[in-house]
């Protein structure tokens, strides 16, 4: 587990482009000091909590204004605690967190995904737990609840703009006075609705301080992190339930050449009968993968690039210590 000391102390690295998503309108370039928490500076870290599929992603996404995680509709996207950086200089930077859907773990790398969690619960100085309204109220209490979390937390009510008829009513009702939930905010993330009034409570809840990594910075990780994962969300995109969770993206290259970035990257699946089924006839599926890859992939770095994929057989990686080491499961 990571210390908040230490987290703290951490060196960011900055994308290849800052713009990486373009997309998102950024919340922080309209956000105006109002209200008596903005006379000082503000810095911390919010991390983010939830089931599998209640839009941790999309939010954070929402809230930096740039695609920094995947998303699918797919349960259990997220393997890594992905932190973002959300600044307004001389206001506030907060060092958001996502991180993977709680789960029971069934394999060593969903061991490690929970460790993340476990980690984030670490470091917070606030904690977002997010609640899909369409969800089971009672199954969400029991999760938040063995949290037994040691500061604050704000419940937030996402997927306002689909919420089944009463289902919101019913959730501030349900929530309200739970010894967790110091406030509540009702938003949509898809939609960017109400996360300007989010932001807002959150930082009721920051110390006073000065940034922690460089406010020209959107995350930690490095770029090859965010390459990996863009192929990833295609092998999502394109393939059924199976090959997604059982496949692994590792990049071996990622060189700047004159006109373009070169990027190697392996794909690692579990069995030869998945790797024929990520080949595709004469290669028709991973030659799909790696257009729709090298797309993102370009928008991402603001480069053109050469993108080279090769499959390789691992089988049973996800319960093995030393492959998940060398897939950066730490």
């Amino acid at each position: 587990m990571q210390s908040k000391s230490r987290g703290r102390a951490a060196v960011a690295r900055r994308a290849h482009n800052p713009k990486v998503g373009g997309s998102i309108p950024s919340l922080a370039t309209k956000l105006r000091p109002s209200g008596p928490f903005f006379y000082c500076m503000k810095s911390g870290f919010v991390n983010i909590f939830g089931k599998p599929n209640a839009g941790k992603s999309t939010l954070l996404n929402a809230l930096i204004g740039e695609k920094l995680a995947i998303v699918s509709p797919k349960v259990q996207t997220t393997r890594h605690r992905i932190k973002a950086f959300l600044n307004k200089p001389g206001a506030y930077q907060l060092v958001l967190s996502d991180t993977p859907g709680i789960i029971q773990p069934k394999y060593l790398l969903q061991n490690k995904m929970m460790e993340a969690v476990s980690a984030a619960l670490e470091d917070a100085d606030l904690a977002v737990l997010l609640v899909d309204v369409n969800d089971n109220l009672e199954e969400l209490d029991q999760l938040f609840s063995g949290l037994k979390l040691r500061v604050p937390s704000i419940v937030v009510l996402n997927k306002i703009d689909i919420a089944a008829n009463g289902k919101i009513k019913e959730a501030i009702a349900f929530f309200t006075g739970k010894s967790y939930c110091k406030e509540l905010v009702k938003i949509s993330a898809l939609q960017q609705h109400h996360l300007l009034s989010l932001i807002d409570v959150m930082l009721k809840y920051i110390p006073e301080g000065q940034p922690f990594f460089s406010e020209e910075d959107l995350s930690d990780l490095p770029t090859r992190f965010f390459v990996s994962e863009l192929i990833r969300e295609k092998i999502y995109e394109l393939f059924g339930d199976e090959i997604p969770y059982q496949t692994a993206v590792v990049v071996n290259e990622y060189a700047e050449k004159a006109q373009l970035i070169k990027i190697q990257a392996d794909i690692i699946v579990n069995r030869e009968s998945q790797k024929a089924i990520v080949l595709g006839d004469k290669g028709s599926m991973i030659k799909q993968l790696g257009m729709m890859a090298r797309k993102d992939i370009e928008a991402f770095i603001g480069s053109k690039v050469f993108l080279e994929l090769f499959i390789k057989v691992r089988p049973k990686w996800r319960d093995n210590d030393m492959h998940l080491k060398e897939y950066g499961y730490r």
